[in-house]
């Protein structure tokens, strides 16, 4: 943009980004309601239904006990998420502004906008969040809304806080077109990660529940407390879908530990070199690589395939923080001063 000041644009774009923060901060408490009221919604709803079906079997069929058609064209017995969907219309609202602030970011900057820890802290969390909203076209996992969103918020909002850098040149190693395939493909494999991490997370709690619940129908031992648990899927659908998002995570996060080692050839002259941000790449890739070979031909089913799952985002958490501001070598691009 010529003529423009790029400070000027990096302060514009700051307060894009924070205003995406406070609507993420919106979304979650929505979420977070929608969590508190799911159990009485899901209770409610099945009460409409037995009672529906007494009325119909002891009256004959005489009394119309049905409900009247929603705009759906489902049952109105069908609980109705309301805070799930503020929840999901707030985060595409922060989506927008998160968007125009990494653009505007990229814009300031003239390149892309992942060359230091600030942006593509920026930039990582909004195809968190971006992956979040294409995946609810096929799955209803809004039950993961209050997890995205809080990770969105203290990811995003902790990396503008002690992360945020003014726009400078890039390093003379980052120009080179693997800067936009290699972090661009880490950044989304890290958000099918995420996705595989929540959802991991939920499996952990729903298997708990589970069992609870076996042991009281097996026993005298009392029945768990209702909670937003009885809405979603089984542990077992839980881990399947977990599953499949860390495959196709770890299929990008495999291209990324390849074009990196050829990136690293053109800039240094050596595929490999064992700095320590090379090395914790392929320390991630070896732990979901072992999820999925173990889960696939060791039958590393239920808690310990959840624990995988969990340990490998927690890896790539500790990868993009304390390795990139603790661990010096030739990847120190974070952008902060000493």
């Amino acid at each position: 943009m010529p003529g423009t000041d790029p400070l000027l644009l990096d302060e514009i774009s700051l307060l894009l980004v924070w205003t995406a923060v406070a609507i993420y901060v919106l979304a979650f408490i929505a979420y977070a309601i929608d969590l508190a009221r799911r159990s009485d919604l899901a209770i409610k709803a099945k009460d409409e239904v037995v009672a529906r079906e007494l009325v119909t079997a002891g009256g004959g069929g005489v009394i119309d006990a049905s409900p009247r058609p929603a705009a759906s064209g489902t049952s109105s017995a069908t609980p109705r998420y309301l805070w799930a969907r503020m929840g999901t219309a707030l985060v595409a609202l922060g989506f927008l502004f998160h968007l125009a602030g990494d653009v505007l970011r990229g814009v300031a900057a003239g390149r892309v906008p992942w060359s230091n820890m600030y942006e593509f802290a920026l930039t990582g969390t909004l195809l968190v969040v971006a992956v979040y909203l294409v995946v609810l076209t096929r799955f209803d996992l809004r039950f993961l809304g209050a997890l995205i969103t809080g990770l969105a918020v203290v990811l995003l909002g902790g990396a503008t806080l002690a992360f945020h850098v003014e726009v400078v040149p890039l390093a003379d190693p980052l120009k080179s077109v693997w800067l936009v395939i290699h972090v661009f493909v880490a950044s989304l494999a890290t958000a099918l990660f995420a996705l595989a991490f929540g959802l991991s997370v939920m499996q952990l709690l729903q298997t708990r529940r589970e069992r609870k619940l076996a042991l009281a129908a097996s026993s005298d031992a009392p029945a768990p407390r209702r909670n937003f648990l009885q809405t979603l899927p089984n542990a077992d659908a839980l881990e399947s879908l977990a599953y499949r998002f860390a495959i196709v995570g770890f299929i990008f996060w495999t291209f990324t530990l390849i074009a990196g080692s050829i990136w690293a050839n053109d800039a240094w002259g050596r595929f490999w070199g064992f700095d320590t941000k090379e090395v914790w790449t392929f320390v991630i890739w070896v732990l979901y690589a072992g999820y999925i070979h173990a889960r696939a031909t060791r039958g590393w089913r239920g808690t310990r395939s959840a624990w995988l799952s969990i340990i490998g985002f927690a890896a790539v958490l500790f990868n993009f923080t304390i390795v990139n501001v603790f661990f010096k070598g030739l990847h120190a691009y974070s952008g902060l001063t000493t």
